[in-house]
């Protein structure tokens, strides 16, 4: 018994603590779509600026663009998602805080009024950064005149962005599979290639419930091993320990 109870407390240093190991909640999620989606926002705008400015070399167009974040544009995205995101939530009556699938994030965000946001921010902005006399006002006639073809580039982007994110859940759930099939083979090398692959789709990823539950076991029982020398002659109870820990 006191074997038993060395071996599960060895467990419990070497492998991630569960308290710190939390499967997700709202900050995080909202975290990471503030991040996510405010990064292809301003990649849509862009874009957008080099079609509405088609005159504009480069350098011009990053005048224009740093002009704009100095009237705020960057905390007017973040304001925008964060009020998409609780709306659209609102909307569709999810009252945990939490999304359980990226289909529903997607959903929110499109009930959430993000373009129309988005559309307001850059009236403002615009606005105000002429008025203060950080961009010349034709520039800026010129911005709100093409606006519909920077906010279709937001639109499109965003969309892509959460194709991308089922995407790679499929990616996700092949490297799990792999990694089992890895590990019914004892296979460490092979075991190690897939971990660092499902640690790297874990990043790119909405943090979902659903979707941590698994990877978290498996890192729990990856790290065991490696930890363990690479012994793959586990007690029943290292595993059940390992499992309890997601």
């Amino acid at each position: 018994m006191s074997n038993l109870l060395e071996n599960n407390q060895e467990i419990s240093n070497t492998l991630t603590n569960s308290n710190e190991n939390e499967l997700t909640n709202e900050k995080e999620q909202k975290s990471f779509l503030e991040t996510t989606l405010g990064k292809t926002i301003n990649t849509a705008i862009d874009i957008g600026l080099r079609w509405v400015l088609p005159d504009f070399i480069e350098n011009q167009i990053i005048d224009v663009k740093d002009s704009l974040i100095k009237g705020g544009l960057k905390e007017g995205i973040n304001t925008v998602i964060d009020s998409a995101v609780d709306m659209g939530k609102s909307v569709m009556g999810i009252f945990t805080g939490k999304f359980d699938s990226i289909s529903q994030a997607q959903d929110a965000v499109k009930n959430g009024g993000i373009i129309d946001g988005i559309s307001g921010i850059l009236d403002s902005v615009v606005n105000k950064t002429t008025e203060n006399g950080l961009l010349n006002s034709n520039i800026g006639n010129l911005i709100l005149k093409g606006k519909d073809v920077i906010l279709d580039n937001v639109s499109k982007n965003i969309e892509n962005n959460f194709t991308e994110q089922l995407s790679g859940i499929e990616k996700l759930s092949r490297y799990e599979e792999s990694w089992k099939g890895y590990f019914n083979e004892k296979d460490f090398d092979g075991m190690e290639r897939e971990y660092a692959n499902i640690q790297e789709q874990l990043n790119k990823l909405l943090p979902l419930e659903n979707t941590l539950k698994q990877a978290r076991q498996i890192e729990n029982i990856h790290m065991l091993i490696k930890n363990n020398g690479q012994n793959f002659n586990l007690t029943n109870e290292q595993l059940e320990l390992a499992k309890s820990l997601t």
